[in-house]
């Protein structure tokens, strides 16, 4: 989850290395160093705390840290607490050899005994130091950079991102990937290694993906690849389409503010040129070369972590309700380690974001392993679940800055409507029925505009409960995920306690907490189940609870239970979360922005969660 950026070629790469940390920080932001050479030695700052705190301790310097060669890296703390010691880069036992990690060497701890045997001492508590201490080892028996990278990481167990600099060597960078994301940004007489095209794009767009077991060296006139058998291998240079304003906060205060507002964009993106209103019908290309799969499958299981879970359990409503497709959703976190029960004839979803959660890509090595069809619904091009399922589909909702997801979440949900509607019309719907469908997920955008136009209420129910300790969210059928999303959003960004759960569930032992300061934020759109919900809202108004409505704006009925309504517009059903889960994702907002957190960099959170 760390950021990692190289550079060299023939500029001062400092403000090149810390304008890329200032972009890729989302990914963490305890801590932020940088290491460069020059002069045959090393030049090494490292700061506890955000990338400006380093940029400013880097501005006291005498002028003299300039450099074309160097590396930097904004950690998100695993192995020893964020501080001035912990933070990377790190030496090794000679301080010849640097290294910038992201991942988890699970062999650490054996690897540190060793060392200390050997004489080594170590001044922090990383992981990531006990592996540039075997590189060096590795260093004294080669005396090639390349070789004693390629024999250390022979040695670990786990994950890693990783760039290498040594002042024996200071004419290139060591860069290697196992299980996080690395890229090459190839440039004229200059040359990148990134963790997110994000921090390269104002310099280049052509980059090159490294694979799992991939070792690079590059130099400034080019770079070459091996595995870490040393054997050659041959990569494609590919062009990024990302643009500076996609990362860029364009007047909003905040990221997260600009991705809620991005959604009506986001939305459409996901459905262009794959909605098909006039037929009823869906066209997904990277689908269409698995269809039989999808048809003759027993069952979908779908695994996911955090906000992505949240969509796949929507997901399970769309595709059993309309579809009539078996689904089953997995924490992606626990799949592989229950040896769950996979045969040849299961479609597995993978949902993430970043396409690079760790353990959904476990997952997905898991499924295939046991002969699945692995499919998945990712945001990142080229990202590792892009890459290694047999297909999927792409959301499309551009950058997501903020850590925690908006816009990435309501594109999942739109492109798991599609696929519903896909299925169904291929499974004996009829035009007129895929019509409807097709017309109500096209209305979509203009319903969250509405929904966007008019936040005062929202506004004000947050400045209400901006002391609050603690939140209950409720719904029911396919706006309970909704429920439990809507929580998640309020303890990751205001760091208020918050639970999710089934309406009709509270009476099982949450509604023992409710009193008259107890705010509960009830989803209660006018579908089948109104009756019932409403009845759940009597029961939290008889112990005095302060009921927050998200209401259909027709319902009349509301007003009369509810402390406070958020007016939605109506929608079919089972993708009514799409609309639903935006004043939820307003209402945290509001309410951290009132209690002065820190909204797109929430404490101990980082973006895309690489390690296990």
């Amino acid at each position: 989850m760390c950021g990692i950026i190289g550079y060299i070629g023939e500029k001062n790469c400092v403000p090149i290395l810390l304008e890329g940390l200032r972009r890729l920080e989302y990914r963490g932001y305890d801590s932020a160093g940088i290491a460069l050479i020059k002069d045959g030695r090393f030049h090494i700052q490292k700061k506890a705390g955000k990338v400006s705190d380093l940029a400013e301790a880097i501005r006291l310097l005498d002028g003299t840290f300039t450099a074309t060669l160097g590396m930097g890296h904004t950690r998100w703390a695993t192995h020893g607490e964020p501080n001035d010691a912990n933070a990377h880069p790190h030496w090794d036992a000679t301080k010849k050899i640097a290294v910038i990690h992201n991942g988890i060497i699970e062999n650490y701890a054996a690897i540190r005994t060793k060392l200390v045997r050997d004489g080594h001492t170590f001044t922090g508590k990383t992981d990531t130091e006990v592996l540039a201490h075997l590189i060096g080892v590795m260093y004294e028996e080669s005396k090639d950079l390349t070789t004693a990278v390629r024999h250390a990481l022979a040695e670990v167990e786990g994950t890693y991102g990783l760039v290498v600099l040594s002042v024996h060597e200071p004419d290139k960078m060591i860069a290697a990937r196992k299980g996080s994301p690395l890229i090459l940004g190839v440039g004229e007489g200059e040359n990148f290694v990134a963790s997110d095209a994000s921090a390269i794009v104002d310099h280049t767009r052509n980059v090159v993906y490294l694979d799992d077991g991939e070792i690079a060296v590059v130099t400034r006139e080019g770079f070459r690849t091996v595995t870490i058998d040393d054997v050659s291998v041959t990569k494609q240079v590919q062009e990024v389409t990302l643009e500076l304003s996609q990362i860029e906060r364009g007047g909003y205060e905040h990221f997260m503010l600009k991705e809620i507002n991005e959604q009506p964009e986001t939305i459409t993106n996901a459905m262009r040129g794959r909605l098909l209103v006039d037929q009823g019908n869906v066209v997904l290309g990277g689908l269409r070369h698995v269809m039989d799969k999808l048809l003759c499958a027993r069952r979908f299981v779908i695994t996911a972590c955090g906000t992505s879970w949240h969509a796949g359990l929507v997901g399970k409503y769309m595709f059993e309700q309309i579809a009539k497709m078996p689904t089953e959703v997995e924490y992606a976190s626990e799949f592989r380690y229950r040896n769950p029960i996979i045969r040849s004839d299961d479609v597995v979803f993978l949902i993430s974001q970043s396409g690079e959660t760790a353990d959904t890509l476990a997952a997905a090595r898991e499924a295939k392993a046991k002969h699945a069809t692995v499919l998945g619904i990712v945001n990142v091009v080229g990202s590792s679940i892009a890459r290694e399922s047999h297909g999927g589909v792409y959301i499309h909702a551009g950058p997501e800055i903020g850590v925690a997801s908006t816009k990435a979440f309501t594109s999942q949900l739109t492109v798991l409507a599609l696929i519903t509607l896909m299925l169904a019309r291929a499974r004996g719907m009829s035009e007129a029925d895929g019509r409807v469908l097709a017309e109500e997920i096209a209305s979509l955008p203009d319903k969250v505009r509405a929904i966007l136009r008019n936040t005062e209420t929202i506004k004000a129910i947050a400045h209400e409960f901006k002391d609050t300790p603690t939140a209950l969210y409720l719904g029911r059928g396919a706006n309970f995920p909704v429920a439990l999303e809507g929580a998640l959003k309020l303890k990751e960004i205001s760091y208020i306690h918050a639970e999710g759960y089934p309406a009709a569930e509270m009476k099982h032992g949450p509604i023992a907490l409710i009193d008259e300061a107890m705010p509960v934020v009830v989803v209660v759109p006018k579908d089948a189940i109104y009756e019932k919900v409403m009845s759940n809202i009597q029961e939290v108004r008889a112990r005095k609870g302060r009921i927050i409505a998200v209401a259909n704006e027709d319902d009349d009925e509301i007003e009369g239970l509810a402390e406070f309504v958020i007016r939605v517009p109506r929608t079919y059903g089972f993708f009514g979360p799409i609309i639903n889960v935006i004043p939820l994702q307003l209402l945290a907002y509001y309410i951290a922005v009132a209690r002065g957190t820190n909204v797109d960099q929430p404490r101990n959170l980082a973006k895309s969660v690489t390690v296990e």
